[in-house]
């Protein structure tokens, strides 16, 4: 883990920004992809040498006025916006609380009454903790559905299953770092520490900074019992345990079918089996 967190957010996020996306002239040869340190420094209404501290780590205590102008300046939405106030300090720290994967027992029951829609709750290391019958049906082609990043990342499984895997991994590793915004442990920084030393992919999506919550998300799935199967995803915050996350997923028209196959199967394999007479 980077020690300059925020030194880094800012190059990467300024190196994705060219002068005439800003309304800036292209003028002189450039050795940088994207925005020169002076010219967000421009953009921002800061110096140069102020900013130029601000990236290397020199200068720790922006004011809210400084990093919103930075934001503005980098074109930062609103998770990237929330994502560099944490970086620069300016955020009140949270009261410990205990961290807990326990997930209440009526919100498993909550779940099982969907029983036309996908749902499993996922804690902040995108942990699946508990699942429907439909989503355990869904994610049963993976070796190990709970631990998603790491079977994104090592299960060659997971990129049959997810027809769009780039996209997929690109949201989970930016809600990833999202997540660690909020509170980074001792597992959550492990998990981190494992896949960048042994994943390429996923060292480039993570050092690319960029930060996105789960939100809505639409997701294609080619599933070896039904078929190819899209889903649209709603992520609802689990009020009485920080951290965790409701995802219930619909099928689109279009997957109605393959989705009610899949929910038939369901129900035939728990029905109980004739005894032989």
């Amino acid at each position: 883990m980077t020690r300059n967190e925020l030194g880094e957010f800012l190059r990467a996020r300024r190196s994705r920004l060219t002068p005439p996306e800003v309304g800036m002239p292209v003028t002189g040869a450039r050795r940088v992809a994207g925005l020169r340190r002076e010219e967000v420094a421009v953009l921002a209404g800061v110096s140069v040498d102020y900013y130029t501290r601000l990236e290397q780590g020199r200068e720790t205590n922006p004011s809210g006025q400084v990093v919103d102008a930075i934001a503005r300046a980098l074109r930062l939405d609103g998770d990237a916006h929330w994502h560099l106030f944490r970086l620069a300090g300016l955020l009140p720290r949270p009261e410990p609380a205990a961290a807990t994967d326990e997930v209440d027992p009526e919100l498993r029951r909550l779940m099982d009454a969907f029983p036309t829609a996908v749902a499993y709750i996922v804690n902040r290391r995108l942990e699946v903790l508990a699942a429907n019958a439909l989503a355990d049906a869904l994610l049963a082609p993976l070796a190990d559905p709970r631990n998603m990043m790491v079977s994104l990342f090592h299960d060659p499984a997971a990129r049959t299953l997810f027809a769009d895997w780039p996209i997929v991994a690109r949201d989970a590793v930016q809600a990833l770092r999202l997540t660690t915004g909020h509170r980074s442990d001792a597992r959550t920084t492990a998990l981190i520490d494992r896949l960048l030393d042994t994943s390429s992919e996923f060292a480039e999506l993570w050092h690319d900074n960029t930060v996105h919550g789960i939100g809505r998300k639409t997701k294609v799935f080619d599933h070896p019992r039904c078929g190819r199967l899209e889903l649209i995803y709603q992520a609802f915050d689990v009020q009485q345990a920080p951290g965790l996350q409701l995802l219930v997923g619909t099928a689109t028209p279009d997957s109605a079918d393959a989705l009610a196959i899949l929910a038939t199967e369901v129900q035939l394999s728990r029905r109980p089996r004739l005894s032989a007479s």
